[in-house]
Formats: structure tokens, sequence, C-alpha cells
């Protein structure tokens, strides 16, 4: 089975698509090659997907004939990617959250509350 055709077969893109580019970007490792969209994928393969800055580690366990259900995806494929790279992940979208850059738009309420606080503090 091609790459593409597989990782949307396991979902991990929502189109072949979207898998297809990703695989022309570079995004898509078997054992450590960047490969193309028509790469064929075997049992015993290990896959590089690196998505949304995280890179997620596969193992091919079979090869499923047709986009598969969410509850049967673990038939097909072995998670190996470490729970750091999740971690990881969490807190750089809270840093995202939480800090915005310096000069863009006005102060938030909070922001207003902190610089009078702050004021408050210096006065006493």
């Amino acid at each position: 089975m091609r790459i593409d055709k597989y990782l949307w077969c396991v979902r991990y893109y929502k189109t072949r698509s979207l898998a297809t580019t990703a695989c022309k970007k570079g995004q898509i490792r078997i054992e450590e090659v960047v490969v193309k969209p028509s790469r064929e994928v075997y049992i015993g393969d290990k896959i590089i997907v690196r998505k949304n800055q995280i890179n997620y580690n596969l193992i091919v366990n079979d090869i499923p004939d047709n986009r598969v259900s969410a509850k049967l995806v673990d038939i097909y494929r072995i998670d190996t990617t470490p729970k750091e790279a999740f971690e990881a992940q969490e807190l750089l979208k809270y840093s995202k959250d939480y800090y915005r850059k310096k000069g863009v738009g006005r102060p938030t309420k909070k922001d207003r509350r902190d610089i009078e606080g702050f004021h408050d503090e210096n006065e006493d």
C-alpha cells in the first residue's frame, strides 16, 4: 500500500491529499529516510510522521484494505511516540495562550488590573 493511503487509512490525515502534501513537504520518513507519497509500506516498517510539531513514531502491524474506524486503528499500527513529546506540546500551547506579542493590541482587563496593582504596591 502507498504511504499516503496508509496514513489516511489509519486516520493520521483527514484526506489523502493532505497525506500526499505532507509527504511532498518531507514530513513523513520511513527508516529515517524522507519518502515520496508513492512509496510502498510493508509490515514492520518504522514510520515517523511530523505533525503539529510532534514526531509520531509508528510501526506498521498490518495493512488495512480500506479506511478503518478509530476503534480499529490499533490493530494496524503500534504507536511508540514518547510521552515527553506530548508534554512539550502542552507546555508550548499554554505559553502561546498566556503571552501576547509586545505592542499587539490594547491591554486586556487583566493587564490593566495587573498594572494598577503594580502601581498601588509601589506607592505604599
